[in-house]
């Protein structure tokens, strides 16, 4: 029984894809088949598989069936956690989707599962990118206060959802962790942040995260050992479609 993780399939099976620069290119051309012969050869039905956001490029449950379906058929028990282009996914209703779902996929947001004798937790989290201005040595010469003071209302609420569901855990006797995002849990400037330092008060022993496409965006985050914990970056294309063994 082995863990793996991917995040960011981007299916539209009955969408359309309207997706910026960094989702095209020749590791994208049928990534769907791609990934599904990956999982075929490395996951067993025994093994767990959590899909970190960013599933389908769908706006409503019906454009988003086949794009599940698809998930549903991979092999393994599938966990998916919310992207921030999961417009199906309203978490409020995170209940309905689990009742339609389970035990095929599980849904999780504001809860945990369990894998061996570690609480998986998760939440899309989020990261300020911008708009900030940067020359070309990378110093700042502009920034928006407007949306920064956005994006801290957006980081205060998934931190709420992340710590409800690290007590839960805790609890119920969980001491072991893995902490799952959708985004990144800095952003370019930073060496730490809010979602970190979670990291850090719960002693989550891994953080892994997506979100980051394309080359010139694999390097925006923490990745290997910082402060105790391991970060790991597991973006389909960054991964070029192979799931990561966390465990």
């Amino acid at each position: 029984m082995s863990l793996y993780a991917i995040g960011d399939l981007h299916l539209h099976y009955r969408s359309v894809l309207k997706a910026p620069g960094q989702l095209h290119g020749r590791v994208w051309k049928n990534h769907e088949e791609k990934f599904r012969k990956n999982c075929g050869k490395t996951v067993s039905d025994d093994d767990t598989l959590v899909l970190v956001g960013d599933h389908s490029w769908g706006k409503n449950l019906s454009e988003c069936e086949p794009d599940l379906q698809y998930i549903c058929d991979l092999p393994g028990r599938k966990i998916l956690t919310r992207g921030n282009h999961d417009m199906f996914w309203d978490a409020k209703k995170t209940a309905q989707l689990n009742e339609l779902y389970q035990p095929r996929l599980t849904f999780l947001q504001d809860s945990y599962e369990v894998y061996n004798d570690y609480a998986l937790v998760g939440t899309k989290g989020f990261t300020f990118e911008g708009p900030f201005y940067l020359d070309r040595r990378g110093r700042i010469v502009g920034w928006d206060e407007k949306e920064e003071e956005h994006a801290r209302k957006l980081v205060k609420r998934e931190l709420e959802r992340l710590r409800k569901s690290f007590e839960l855990a805790k609890a119920d006797g969980y001491r072991k962790y893995i902490m799952f995002l959708h985004y990144p849990p800095t952003n370019i400037l930073e060496e730490r942040s809010a979602f970190t330092d979670m990291a850090e008060e719960y002693g989550a022993e891994q953080v892994i995260y997506a979100h980051s496409h394309g080359e010139s965006r694999f390097h925006d985050s923490i990745q290997g050992e910082y402060r105790g914990r391991i970060y790991r970056l597991v973006s389909g294309d960054y991964l070029k479609w192979k799931p990561l063994q966390l465990l």
